[in-house]
């Protein structure tokens, strides 16, 4: 979707400024030995013996056809909220407003749109038309996308569900590092690409 919205370029740099987000915060959180921050029941879960059967090339197509159903249901809501979300931003919100608050010329505006992303969450999939309106109102390529980040990775309910086998400490290391990654990476990207 983000190739299709925004070009190769984009997608591109954002998949491998993603992939070095993800890379960096496994780096940093095994360097600081905090696997005693993991809630036990985690280390006891056993796994049983997996049967791997011989598939006809019908058995895979079923499957891949029962996933990405699967996938759809999970996913269409958030879709049809972000394009909500997004079409309310460029149809009601002043752009002057967000402008002026995460403009170009802010030099917070990308910390700002992390920490806006937070309360937020959805999937890339439902940030996409949000990051469409935002990016149309005049905001910088680095700041939405830093913005899209945040809602898919450092989301408060993201922060609940992760509380299921983290301990809070762990949780609040994690978020630290992925705030100071994905802010970088939206100044890379402002960088990378100016407005024009």
């Amino acid at each position: 979707m983000l190739f299709g919205m925004f070009g190769l370029k984009i997608a591109a740099i954002y998949m491998f400024t993603g992939l070095l987000v993800a890379i960096f915060g496994g780096l940093m959180i095994g360097k600081l030995k905090l696997e005693h921050l993991v809630e036990g029941f985690v280390y006891e879960t056993k796994l049983g013996d997996v049967l791997v059967a011989e598939q006809t090339w019908q058995d895979r197509l079923e499957y891949a056809y029962d996933y990405v159903k699967q996938i759809l249901k999970k996913v269409w809501l958030y879709v049809i909220a972000g394009i909500a979300i997004g079409g309310a931003i460029h149809g009601y919100v002043p752009q002057d407003f967000l402008v002026r608050w995460a403009g170009p010329h802010n030099p917070l505006a990308v910390p700002l749109a992390v920490l806006l992303g937070v309360p937020l969450y959805s999937n890339a999939a439902g940030t996409i038309p949000i990051v469409a309106a935002l990016r149309e109102k005049g905001l910088a390529m680095g700041t939405v996308l830093a913005f899209m980040m945040a809602v898919t990775a450092l989301s408060l309910p993201e922060m609940i569900i992760l509380r299921n086998v983290l301990k809070p400490k762990l949780i609040g290391i994690f978020a630290a590092i992925m705030a100071v990654s994905i802010t970088l990476v939206g100044y890379i990207f402002n960088w990378l690409i100016p407005l024009q």
